[in-house]
């Protein structure tokens, strides 16, 4: 298991520096961790946060919206709309609410979808494994930069340490 602390650093050894998005459980240790550092601004909707980085993006920032994959779903046009058209990039980091059938009912539909949903809309994704997060995040770091477009990072549950182990 990753540790937030260090997960976090990792992003901010990238250059990330703006952080905004919604709570999750599954996000609940590197939010904590964030808002330790001062580095977090909460958002009421997933879309509010990606407009907001989008903000930050045109004020010279490199953002990060962290969210639950449902509100991938509530995100989606202003991903689209904005970021895409306007090339607005930031790195979404999305936790994988139920990857493999297993979570709540509320959360299969989506975790089931959101792979192949991306690819529809042609944003480039790719699983945080604790194996592979060095090669995981110097991906997200190296497509954010040539493609100047949102990047996803999924976030399964037990990769990166939550507030409750």
């Amino acid at each position: 298991m990753i540790e937030s602390d260090v997960f976090v650093q990792a992003l901010q050894d990238m250059g990330v520096n703006f952080f905004t998005g919604v709570p999750d459980s599954i996000l609940g240790g590197i939010i904590a961790e964030l808002m330790n550092r001062g580095s977090y601004i909460p958002a009421v909707r997933e879309d509010e946060a990606v407009a907001m980085a989008a903000g930050a993006y045109m004020a010279g920032k490199i953002p990060a919206v962290l969210m639950q994959n449902s509100g991938l779903g509530t995100s989606l046009n202003t991903l689209l709309s904005l970021n895409m058209i306007y090339r607005q990039p930031c790195v979404l980091i999305i936790s994988w609410r139920g990857q493999g059938g297993k979570d709540a009912p509320e959360h299969l539909v989506m975790g089931e979808a959101m792979p192949q949903l991306l690819d529809t809309v042609k944003l480039p994704h790719r699983t945080l494994t604790e194996k592979t997060a060095i090669e995981d995040l110097r991906w997200i770091a190296d497509t954010f930069k040539k493609r100047q477009i949102p990047v996803a990072l999924f976030i399964p549950k037990g990769v990166v340490k939550g507030l409750h182990p």
